[in-house]
């Protein structure tokens, strides 16, 4: 039996500064997922570790416990996996004042 899966881009070309996250990803069909995350530009300050945040219902978020550093790059690529997520997924971060980095985000889910 072939598996369904599915890529989606839950942030495209967004500067993220301060208290940043992905958007919220309905997967509840999913067994697992995996996020990876690019920095399109060279990141300005230290990068923070981002954390994978699960959902109830879309609206209040708690850490599922896995997290990545974000790339130190421009092109790097960090990926972070999960399983076990319930319904609803995103990635979360705090950089710290006067950080930025420009990102794409995918999850991959099957």
């Amino acid at each position: 039996m072939l598996r369904e899966s599915s890529t989606t881009v839950v942030a495209r070309n967004e500067t993220w500064r301060g208290d940043s996250a992905t958007e919220p990803l309905e997967a509840g069909w999913a067994s697992e997922a995996v996020f990876f995350i690019r920095a399109l530009r060279a990141p300005v300050g230290p990068m923070p570790k981002l954390f994978v945040e699960i959902s109830p219902d879309g609206m209040h978020w708690v850490r599922e416990g896995a997290c990545v550093a974000m790339p130190t790059q421009e092109n790097g690529v960090a990926v972070v996996r999960v399983a076990h997520f319930g319904n609803w997924l995103r990635l979360r971060g705090e950089l710290p004042e006067g950080s930025e980095c420009v990102v794409l985000v995918t999850v991959h889910l099957k």
